[in-house]
């Protein structure tokens, strides 16, 4: 999946999976009552960012194409050509799933 959004620093962009739609039993869960999901595909990766000192970049420990568990509340929501994503810090994610 290719994004032409472009994070700064350590920030990454990521698509939500979907909210799941019925219980385990088969019971529908209304869109009100729908928890957020707190998982999704990494679409895109800052390039790092600045050190302490200033003169070099700390390199990213995640990719595209990841998977990533994220703290419930981080990120920004935005709407772009279509589709939802979430922009966070690369701080806000807890856990790569393999």
């Amino acid at each position: 999946m290719s994004v032409s959004i472009k994070p700064l620093e350590d920030r990454i962009v990521v698509k939500q999976v979907d909210a799941e739609q019925t219980t385990a039993s088969g019971l529908v869960i209304p869109d009100t009552a729908k928890e957020k999901p707190q998982e999704g595909e990494v679409v895109a990766v800052g390039p790092g960012r600045f050190n302490d000192d200033g003169d070099e970049r700390v390199p990213m420990d995640i990719s595209v194409g990841d998977k990533v568990i994220y703290s419930k509340y981080g990120g920004t929501e935005v709407k772009y050509g279509g589709e939802e994503y979430l922009i966070l810090s690369a701080r806000d994610v807890l856990a790569i799933v393999s």
